[in-house]
């Protein structure tokens, strides 16, 4: 073969190489063209736009008389897109940019109108898509912006985008907030807001985003494309007026005993429906705060209070009765080689009714050893047919365990049944010890307390809760009797009655005075004690049974003196409020020419109520003190509704079902409000209301 030859050999396969090379790319590119086209395109569409999730308006929390405890309002971002068509002409942007900058400037204040225009015009420059001009605007804010220069030629025009967020407020603040809870991002819901919120999140919707340079995401088109389903709202059985007084009792002793942390609840004892649930601990400010769920979460050494339910054991077992008396041997009882004191009985014969009015450890403790030392397990037993040793199964997570102790427990030695006997060597919650005292006011039936009554969605009845029965009798009528008339000796005659007697009604309850351990160190090493009341009123008829506890209180740490003084301030605002717990009333009478006093607008119902209590009769003319027309309570969803004269309950009431948000300035009764009544409102609309006395 002669070079000629060789040399055009290597060029046909050369080229002939080249030639399959093009053929195997046309043939890959004509298979991803039209064989995985759909596949690609879709991998290409994910990298330039997405879909992002639009959060749910999420639903109230009300309490039981209809006020707003919790509630959302719309908050937004608001971006400029600098290349919008009605500004894409540059002389367009140039003739206003200037009366855009100073109008941010004047009603923002945190920038100079210069400096606005300097970030308008660079972000022109740059073909800004979405630009950031200030976060935590509100809807009555953005309306007032939509009118400024530039941002007035339309809603697709003038380059505003508008990014809805959600803020979660507490219309009371402070009260119950622990309760109520709270939900936030890596953070663990708690209260009502994290048991319920797969009713209160409703679902979100959806908006496509489209990514431009830079890398920020901006919103395809103003609107969304999938709407998101607005919460279910919870009504809980929290009284405002109650939450309030029990509040301001509890921080009002604490601050007078300087203590760490403190609890009250107040329940309803036919229907288990807490009332009022605070707790307050001390910062490292020195202030109280709601920090920590206390009554259902803190299980702890109860004390004295326990001693009702060896009481009831004995009693009920016919081991002892009222009239059984009991020396306590000057005021110490030596077992083991452990001293159990009474603080301040001497050397006393008393009868068994007597040592529960005054609360003598010694006693009990006797009691129970010489009864059931030779078979505790009988004991413990009684108190595991009470379900003390069971969680009450809340409607609101963290719930403490109890701990009741029996005969099997590696910590059970010699001492532990009689120091079971008044309170020691077992825990419980504040919310437990309650349910048992409940249950005495109760006829003896037990139910677990009731947080949530009902979930509404759109006003309708999704579910309705009730309480659920833990026991249906914790002991005989005759035995139950018996307790009743020592609940009632302890405030009359016993250690409570210098603070809890009262001519007005009668209370029954446990005061408990309960020294804390500090840990391995046990009680030795630092003097804490727990002060604590539980009982119920009124005796003779009970409807609210009531629990106090104040940790660490300085100087006295008596409950009847730190506790007790927190239990008949509220006992007292509740009855005093209360025209179905007295008669007292029913005998008076206003003269016939006598005014009818000045009322705020409301519940027509409800007002003739309460005249009827003092043998008025109410009218429906004008309120000629304020000039107010007496319309009662009345809305339409997406109708502003006329709340003029009205006190903040009812307004927030009428304004929260009318589908509007409320921002409440001034106490007393609502002499304005921003948007008046009659006019269309978008769902979720700010309306301010000025209050005044």
């Amino acid at each position: 073969m002669n070079i000629r030859t060789d040399i055009l050999l290597r060029t046909y396969i050369a080229f002939g190489l080249i030639v399959l090379f093009a053929l195997a790319v046309i043939c890959k590119l004509i298979h991803v063209q039209f064989v995985e086209g759909d596949k690609w395109q879709a991998m290409a569409k994910s990298f330039s736009t997405r879909f992002a999730s639009i959060e749910a308006s999420r639903g109230n929390i009300y309490s039981a008389d209809g006020s707003l405890l919790a509630t959302s309002v719309p908050e937004y971002e608001l971006r400029m897109d600098m290349l919008a068509a009605g500004i894409e002409k540059n002389a367009d942007f140039q003739d206003k940019v200037d009366s855009l900058s100073e109008k941010l400037a004047s009603y923002f204040g945190d920038k100079s109108a210069r400096q606005y225009e300097r970030i308008l015009r660079d972000a022109r420059r740059e073909h800004a898509r979405f630009l950031l001009l200030k976060r935590r605007v509100t809807y009555q804010q953005l309306k007032e912006i939509r009118k400024f220069p530039i941002f007035n030629i339309g809603r697709y025009k003038g380059g505003l985008i508008a990014i809805q967020q959600n803020k979660r407020v507490l219309p009371f603040q402070s009260l119950a907030a622990r309760t109520i809870g709270y939900k936030n991002e890596n953070v663990q819901p708690v209260g009502l807001e994290g048991a319920y919120a797969s009713y209160i999140d409703g679902e979100s919707g959806k908006r496509l985003m489209q990514r431009i340079a830079g890398g920020v995401w901006m919103p395809v088109n103003n609107d969304v494309e999938f709407a998101s389903k607005d919460g279910a709202d919870i009504i809980s059985t929290i009284d405002v007026n109650i939450q309030d007084v029990a509040q301001r009792a509890l921080r009002k002793q604490l601050i007078m005993s300087d203590a760490d942390h403190g609890c009250v609840v107040l329940m309803e004892v036919a229907t288990g429906e807490i009332r009022a649930i605070a707790n307050l601990t001390k910062n490292t400010d020195g202030q109280y705060q709601e920090e920590l769920n206390y009554a259902i979460g803190e299980s702890a050494e109860p004390g004295s209070t326990f001693k009702l339910a060896s009481y009831m054991i004995l009693l009920d077992q016919h081991k002892v009765d009222t009239n059984t008396r009991i020396d306590c041997e000057g005021g110490t009882w030596k077992i083991y080689n452990h001293t159990i004191k009474d603080s301040h009985l001497g050397n006393q014969v008393l009868t068994v009714k007597r040592a529960f009015e005054e609360s003598s450890n010694v006693a009990i403790a006797k009691l129970v050893y010489q009864h059931y030392k030779s078979n505790p397990k009988r004991f413990t037993d009684e108190l595991y047919d009470l379900h003390l040793n069971e969680k009450l199964e809340l409607q609101i997570p963290g719930e403490g365990s109890p701990l009741i102790k029996n005969p099997k427990s590696k910590s059970w030695s010699g001492l532990t049944l009689p120091q079971m006997a008044y309170g020691y060597e077992s825990k419980m919650t504040p919310l437990q010890m309650l349910a048992l005292y409940n249950a005495v006011a109760n006829d003896g039936k037990m139910i677990s307390p009731l947080f949530v009554k009902e979930i509404r969605r759109l006003g309708n009845t999704v579910t309705h809760f009730q309480s659920r029965v833990i026991n249906r009798k914790i002991c005989a009528n005759e035995t139950l009797g018996k307790i009743r008339k020592m609940l009632e000796g302890v405030t009359e005659e016993g250690t409570g009655k210098n603070v809890l007697k009262t001519p007005l009604y009668k209370v029954a309850g446990k005061t408990g005075t309960a020294q804390v351990a500090d840990g391995a160190f046990g009680y030795k090493s630092k003097r804490s004690y727990m002060a604590s009341f539980c009982g119920y009123f009124p005796a003779d008829k009970p409807k609210y049974s009531m629990i106090v506890v104040l940790n660490n209180p300085q100087g006295a740490y008596y409950s009847a003196l730190v506790a007790g003084p927190v239990f008949r301030e509220i006992a007292d605002k509740v009855y005093a409020s209360d025209p179905q717990m007295f008669d007292i009333m029913s005998g008076s009478k206003f003269a016939s020419n006598s005014p009818l006093p000045s009322t705020k607008l409301g519940h027509e119902k409800a007002k003739q109520k309460v005249y009827n209590a003092f043998g008025m009769r109410a009218n429906n003319k004008l309120d000629t003190q304020n000039d107010f027309p007496d319309h009662g309570i009345k809305y339409t969803e997406g109708v502003v509704p006329d709340v003029l004269g009205m006190g903040l309950k009812d307004a927030l009431f009428t304004i929260g079902n009318a589908g509007l948000k409320p921002l409440v300035s001034g106490s007393g009764k609502v002499i304005k409000q921003s948007i008046d009544a009659g006019l269309r409102a978008e769902k979720g609309q700010m309306i301010t209301l000025q209050l005044q006395q």
